[in-house]
């Protein structure tokens, strides 16, 4: 008796950790795949209860950081709240990277356009199986997935009508967008962001240098051929928000800056603040980004 004592108490780490891996599992598994560039590509598709096929419905993109994956960014941007409350559907497809945690090839490289052609086709994938209004499809993006808005932004203009980011991580120069039409854009930046700085710079994420934010920010009102002069409100104690206007096609450039932010997705889930940083409550996110993107139509050429 005693001996099976010992082995019950010496096998139960071993199974609670297998019931954890399970339930992980279960948690956090995709629900939806594609065949894309000869590779099985995978999404998580949220669909709310008050869908009408009848109706055109707004779709919402939204992708997760380096080293996350679709769940994860489900999690962290909390959109299936405001798709629930606002009735478009959401998508989180996932990067690269196997079985494991996951990544967007944001660089020069051939997987760059081998993730756009993934995206573009998951977009005709569900505009066959639901009633996509093709006017009001978006796209947004946490960190690595910030910087695959963008790349979206100057690939798939024609498609996307607004894009979001959030502590964007962008590593292509301007110069390799060459598609200069205009693509409305809402970002949030935190100014204790220590894994893309807010001011620019390198960090431990990556070896180079990270733009400005807000000259990031004024380039993309520059492509968008918007007013030089933009219009700075407080949004909260620790919120501002900055709009440049009359811009080509009403295509807006909007930044809010959160002091003291981190690396995080503004009134979204809990993520580890010795990691990334405090996530302010002064501003969801999510909502705001709504907020924008509904007000932009993609206006067909």
């Amino acid at each position: 008796m005693v001996i099976g004592a010992v082995l019950a108490l010496i096998g139960l780490p071993v199974v609670l950790a297998v019931i954890e891996g399970v339930s992980f599992h279960v948690l956090n598994r995709n629900n939806g795949t594609i065949v894309s560039s000869g590779q099985k590509r995978e999404y998580l598709l949220y669909v709310p209860t008050t869908y009408d096929r009848t109706r055109p419905t707004p779709l919402v993109i939204s992708m997760h950081g380096a080293a996350m994956w679709p769940a994860a960014q489900m999690n962290t941007s909390q959109w299936n709240k405001v798709a629930d409350e606002h009735g478009f559907i959401v998508v989180y497809p996932s990067g690269t990277g196997g079985d494991g945690p996951r990544v967007w090839n944001v660089n020069r490289g051939a997987g760059l356009m081998k993730d756009v052609r993934f995206i573009s086709e998951l977009i005709d994938t569900l505009g066959a199986a639901y009633n996509i209004d093709p006017a009001r499809i978006y796209a947004n993006g946490l960190s690595n997935g910030g910087g695959m808005a963008f790349v979206l932004s100057c690939t798939l203009s024609d498609r996307i009508a607004a894009v979001g980011m959030v502590a964007s991580a962008q590593l292509l120069p301007w110069d390799w967008c060459t598609d200069r039409r205009p693509v409305p854009m809402i970002a949030f930046h935190g100014t204790a962001d220590t894994a893309t700085p807010y001011g620019g710079g390198t960090s431990w994420v990556a070896s180079r240098p990270f733009p400005s934010i807000p000259t990031w920010t004024a380039n993309w009102a520059h492509r968008n051929r918007c007013e030089p002069n933009p219009i700075e409100s407080v949004v909260a104690e620790d919120v501002t928000r900055l709009e440049y206007t009359s811009c080509a096609d009403e295509a807006a450039v909007v930044l809010y800056t959160v002091q003291g932010g981190g690396h995080t997705w503004p009134g979204g889930g809990p993520l580890p603040d010795w990691f990334v940083g405090p996530t302010s409550r002064s501003i969801d996110a999510s909502s705001q980004m709504w907020a924008f993107f509904r007000e932009h139509r993609l206006l067909k050429r």
